[in-house]
């Protein structure tokens, strides 16, 4: 499989990093035209989608490099070299969520509700994302057999690519692709409902992705660990709770829907 997708003026670009782009263009559209139903300033959702994305894929690096301390040690030049993969969505997760709650203190902003905007977007954009996973050939899970892939349906040109140093891989990206959307088209589906609750989509954002995330990592085989724990599931866990607990407690709170921040 070629990561390259493209070169210009001798610079090549990467199918890695275009997915990444197609997803955010994505987002993009989908916050910036929920946020027009909610009043909310223009070039102020376009400050926080700027500055999250950005500590986002910082927060992702960072994650991922933690875990992998002995290797970019021995080798520190590989640290910023981002397009040859090694963004850990977790961490992208978690520093975007702490900086979008003191944006939003700063702003006056509701913090639920813009979760709650970004939810379905977000979704969508990994469902994206992981596809420069595939490219790149990693986050994939046991070796398998060709008669498998083909009678889970896998489409060929994937079964190609899932062939890699003389074996055959289960696509895990594409499992978490697929879910990522089902949940994307669910929370889309729930934010028409009138009698929708702060949080609900956030809420259910967490458990969707975790849940899925949870039995998707079973089948990696490159994890990132804690001793002999997949941190992706522990992080699973924790979003799972986290979900529930704003699902639960969303019936204290107004309607999504009510006009304003």
């Amino acid at each position: 499989m070629n990561r390259v997708a493209f070169s210009i003026f001798n610079i090549n670009i990467y199918w890695y990093s275009l997915c990444i782009l197609v997803g955010v263009i994505a987002a993009y559209f989908l916050i910036t035209n929920e946020s027009k139903k909610h009043n909310i300033n223009k070039d102020t959702i376009n400050d926080l989608i700027f500055y999250t994305l950005i500590m986002g894929i910082i927060g992702a690096r960072i994650y991922y490099v933690l875990f992998n301390l002995d290797y970019y040690t021995q080798n520190p030049s590989e640290i910023l070299k981002v397009y040859n993969g090694g963004l850990a969505i977790h961490g992208g997760i978690i520093f975007g969520i702490i900086f979008v709650y003191f944006y939003c203190k700063k702003k006056g902003l509701g913090y639920l509700k813009i979760l709650d905007i970004c939810a379905p977007a977000v979704m969508l954009a990994q469902s994206f994302g992981r596809w420069g996973n595939f490219f790149n050939g990693e986050a994939h899970g046991f070796v398998t057999t060709l008669e498998t892939l083909k009678n889970i349906h896998v489409p060929q040109f994937i079964i190609d690519g899932m062939f890699i140093d003389g074996n055959y891989y289960y696509p895990t990206f594409l499992f978490e692709s697929i879910w990522c959307i089902i949940g994307f088209i669910i929370l889309m589906i729930l934010r028409k409902r009138k009698n929708i609750k702060l949080g609900i989509q956030i809420g259910l954002y967490f458990v969707w992705y975790s849940v899925g995330r949870f039995f998707i990592e079973s089948l990696r085989t490159d994890s990132l660990m804690l001793f002999n724990l997949k941190m992706a599931q522990i992080v699973s866990v924790i979003g799972m709770v986290l979900g529930i607990i704003l699902i639960i407690s969303s019936k204290k709170r107004e309607k999504y829907n009510d006009i304003g921040r």
